[in-house]
């Protein structure tokens, strides 16, 4: 697929999705989500780690409301189970680790997008806003999944009852995002962030993930299988010998994720 709504960049086992329609702070319109989506399930063969940022002073403002598409009669059940759901699962379920650099302001479902991801770093020029409430509706595009999880079902209702911006350092200290970083340091600092996942054991992060995810669903029996089942494989793979090789001649690791 020709992408013309976002930039795909590779680099030392990065995949770097730039969401690139600056003039309308990168907000989301059905070719965007079908780019994203093309590119999201493209990246674990071309990439050990998967990043989301945006061009120009924004990450994302969400759905476009003066896209073509989108009309007083539109169908937003629709929009979200043909366009949205596909993306965000897509990018959940991604066997590579995946960041979100939030370079500037997130609202509605650019929000949320962000949230898909493994670890969400922002400058602390970004802001996080549930805007939905605004134009009557309720938070989407797994707003309503990843805000209880990550932030508590208090703040989770406060930011979506009254649609009020959430600076990047209450984020990273309300637990919704990983960090907060000074926004001289940002690009700097997300992208080695990145490199760091790309050269890590990916297989491992991998099972981290599901052992992760299955938490909320488990019982502790439960939990210990899985992670003893996950662990064994772990213990099978090249990394883990290598890992502790690196350990016993007191010299840094060189992964493959395999």
């Amino acid at each position: 697929m020709n992408y013309d709504t976002i930039r795909l960049d590779l680099r030392d086992g990065l995949a770097v999705i730039t969401l690139n329609r600056p003039d309308v702070m990168n907000a989301l319109n059905t070719r965007m989500r079908a780019e994203l989506l093309d590119a999201v399930k493209a990246a674990p063969g071309q990439a050990r780690a998967l990043v989301l940022t945006g061009a120009g002073r924004a990450f994302c403002s969400g759905q476009d409301l003066g896209d073509a598409a989108t009309a007083a009669n539109v169908d937003l059940e629709r929009t979200l189970r043909d366009e949205y759901e596909p993306l965000l699962k897509a990018i959940y379920d991604c066997p590579i680790p995946t960041l979100s650099a939030v370079n500037g302001a997130a609202a509605g479902a650019g929000a949320n997008l962000a949230l898909a991801a493994d670890v969400v770093i922002a400058s602390e020029a970004a802001v996080f806003l549930q805007a939905f409430a605004r134009i009557g509706l309720i938070p989407d595009a797994g707003g309503t999944y990843w805000l209880p999880r990550q932030m508590g079902f208090a703040k989770a209702m406060g930011a979506a009852l009254f649609a009020e911006p959430i600076t990047a350092r209450q984020a990273a200290d309300w637990g919704m995002i990983w960090e907060a970083v000074p926004e001289a340091a940002f690009a700097e600092h997300w992208q080695a962030r990145a490199a760091k996942l790309a050269q890590g054991p990916t297989a491992a992060f991998a099972r981290a993930k599901k052992a992760l995810r299955a938490t909320y669903d488990n019982d502790l029996t439960a939990q210990l299988e899985l992670e003893a089942h996950l662990q064994g494989e772990c213990g099978q793979t090249r990394d883990f010998k290598e890992g502790v090789l690196a350990f016993l001649e007191k010299r840094p690791p060189h992964y493959e994720g395999r």
